[in-house]
């Protein structure tokens, strides 16, 4: 089973192209969801969120604004918080990929914010990005409620810069342009992929370098699309 690692900077499109690979059938696991779901009430995540930061928990799960108050410009903080959450993430995505596998899925998504900066790009045969121009993801990133300047730029220190995570990538999707380029971007990165070998999935597969073979490579100049 061939794992695709998708990515991109906040307000670069990626929900859309994710939306895309879902309406081509190909199975996506949604980072962020599962976070979610591991905070909301009832979730696995909140006896140790509320251990370590007492007050962000209560009957509705996480108080988001009150633990983002704490984590915003601590990086010990969010250092605390990201050591109780990516195990448990973990968990559930290896669980994810499991019964992806027994469906007999050639080809799965991994929709991960921070793929390259949590290091999850070693875990994926390719990896792809989602990019629109810089003017283009300010305007999304701004039009959005409770969205300042401030905060936007916060977020973005946060994130490897969208030009250094378009040349880490195997593929480039493009969301500035309409959403046509961007699917016709998607249907020609399943054709390079078609028929690849895997080799992360199942655990313990032999193979080195993350994609990194000619072939790959090879196939990957033939079909990108960069906007």
């Amino acid at each position: 089973m061939i794992i695709l690692g998708l990515t991109g900077s906040i307000g670069m499109g990626k929900s859309t192209a994710t939306a895309m690979f879902r309406r081509l059938r190909v199975p996506v696991f949604d980072a962020d969801a599962a976070v979610h779901a591991l905070q909301r009430p009832g979730g696995r995540a909140l006896p140790a969120i509320e251990a370590a930061f007492p007050g962000t928990t209560g009957p509705t799960g996480l108080d988001r604004q009150k633990l983002g108050a704490i984590v915003f410009a601590d990086r010990a903080a969010l250092k605390r918080l990201e050591a109780i959450i990516h195990p448990m993430l973990n968990r559930v995505r290896r669980h994810w990929l499991s019964t992806q596998a027994l469906h007999r899925q050639p080809l799965v998504v991994l929709d991960v914010p921070l793929l390259f900066e949590t290091g999850g790009d070693r875990r994926c045969d390719a990896v792809a990005v989602v990019s629109a121009p810089a003017h283009v993801q300010r305007q999304r990133v701004l039009a959005r409620p409770g969205m300042t300047a401030e905060k936007f730029a916060h977020i973005l220190k946060t994130q490897l810069p969208d030009a250094a995570k378009r040349r880490r990538a195997d593929f480039v999707i493009p969301s500035g342009q309409g959403k046509l380029p961007t699917l016709v971007a998607i249907r020609r990165l399943l054709r390079a992929l078609d028929g690849l070998p895997a080799r992360h999935w199942p655990p313990g597969l032999p193979g080195g370098r993350r994609p990194g073979t000619a072939v790959i490579r090879n196939k990957v100049r033939r079909n990108k699309v960069t906007p």
